[in-house]
């Protein structure tokens, strides 16, 4: 790889080890602070809503910025993001802060940072190789992000080593987040003033890949929608208030989560290599998404951590098979915008659900924002299917994959 390739790769593992804490201790947070599950989904849905609009604007505008200008801004906004969380304790103040900063509840990527550095890494990956980066990159992310979950037992090894509050520990967790940000602008600096400046162009930001993009972002608004009930926060907070679970065997379930959605990035490429992009897609994610439906109905917490981490093995793998499918059926002028306008309306869309999750939790602790998050990734996968099957990437074209 080269060294700018690192650099993406290192951030983004910086960034997935913040994620990762975070996602799990946000909800344990918000509820220490004396706040209601419904409150709890309304700061979540926050952080998603702000990260939508904002990686709008970015998207639509990249073409007219220097790349590493905004990413060194987006690691700014990170850490005031973290130190803002780590000082803030009233409700008001701290959904302020989720909508304008970079936090993350879920477990995979939803922030600005997210089509600055796909656009950045389809522009240094061929067309063979492309797919195989986007894995690279995903695995760097999931891998690190398991560490980052197994992380989030520290706040109570804190309290039982060092005597401070439980809430003092949580808060010093955001601190922490915060700091991820400077070590991340310190790495961005390192990138030349014209990185990727093959990218900055002064073209219009889609021309002849608008309906696709446009249909593209629709079917991923809806997976995304429901995929907003079960964000990693909100997942968190149903098992916390169903099974009573303690933030270590949170931190240790979802790190072994974390690890097989790793390595399933990897079986993803060669799936990809043999039977396309729209099939991996598709035909991993749809028995994922039934998985949610049965969830639910398990009479206890062993057999929901099974089918958890089944669903683990099978749910990511059309993340970088997603993002390289995005960038293979635009021209490379439009796939800052394809990027952003694919990217932006999941955030917006997956912004509202966490919102009714936290109600459906605070009335009953069943399960029910499971299996409409089942019920939608289905839909989705069907109509995907139907809709892209026959709109090939490039080097699918002449292969033997069909």
């Amino acid at each position: 790889m080269s060294s700018h390739v690192r650099s993406l790769f290192w951030v983004r593992g910086l960034r997935a080890f913040g994620d990762g804490f975070v996602s799990l201790l946000l909800p344990l947070y918000l509820l220490e602070l004396g706040l209601s599950p419904f409150e709890v989904g309304a700061i979540t849905a926050g952080t998603l809503l702000g990260s939508g609009v904002l990686t709008l604007v970015v998207g639509l505008s990249a073409h007219r910025f220097r790349l590493r200008g905004l990413l060194l801004c987006a690691t700014f906004l990170m850490t005031a993001t973290g130190m803002g969380f780590a000082v803030v304790t009233n409700f008001w103040p701290l959904l302020l802060i989720a909508v304008v900063g970079t936090l993350n509840p879920s477990s995979g990527d939803v922030s600005v940072f997210l089509p600055l550095e796909q656009t950045a890494l389809a522009h240094l990956a061929g067309e063979r190789n492309r797919t195989a980066l986007f894995a690279r990159y995903s695995l760097v992310g999931a891998l690190v992000g398991a560490l980052g979950a197994l992380a989030a037992g520290l706040p109570g090894v804190m309290v039982d080593t060092a005597g401070i509050s439980l809430r003092s520990a949580l808060q010093l967790m955001f601190g922490l987040y915060g700091a991820i940000g400077l070590v991340a602008t310190a790495i961005y600096r390192t990138l030349p003033a014209d990185f990727a400046a093959g990218t900055q162009t002064p073209a219009a930001p889609l021309k002849e890949s608008k309906r696709v993009v446009y249909i593209l972002a629709a079917l991923f608004s809806l997976d995304a929608f429901g995929g907003g009930f079960i964000v990693q926060s909100m997942l968190a907070l149903w098992l916390f208030e169903k099974f009573q679970l303690s933030i270590g065997l949170a931190a240790t379930i979802f790190f072994w989560s974390g690890v097989l959605s790793a390595f399933s990035y990897l079986i993803a490429v060669r799936i990809a290599s043999r039977f396309g992009l729209i099939n991996t897609m598709v035909f991993t994610h749809l028995p994922a998404s039934a998985l949610l439906l049965i969830m639910p109905l398990m009479p206890s917490l062993p057999w929901v951590i099974l089918l958890l981490l089944v669903r683990s093995a099978l749910s990511q793998m059309d993340v970088p098979t997603r993002s390289s499918y995005v960038m293979a059926v635009v021209s490379p002028s439009e796939r800052a915008a394809a990027a952003s306008i694919t990217s932006v309306p999941r955030s917006l869309a997956s912004s509202i659900s966490p919102l009714a999750a936290g109600y459906l939790l605070q009335v009953s602790s069943f399960g029910w924002p499971l299996f409409f998050a089942g019920i939608l990734k289905i839909v989705y996968d069907l109509l995907l299917l139907g809709m892209f099957r026959a709109v090939r990437p490039p080097e699918e074209e002449s292969g033997p994959n069909r």
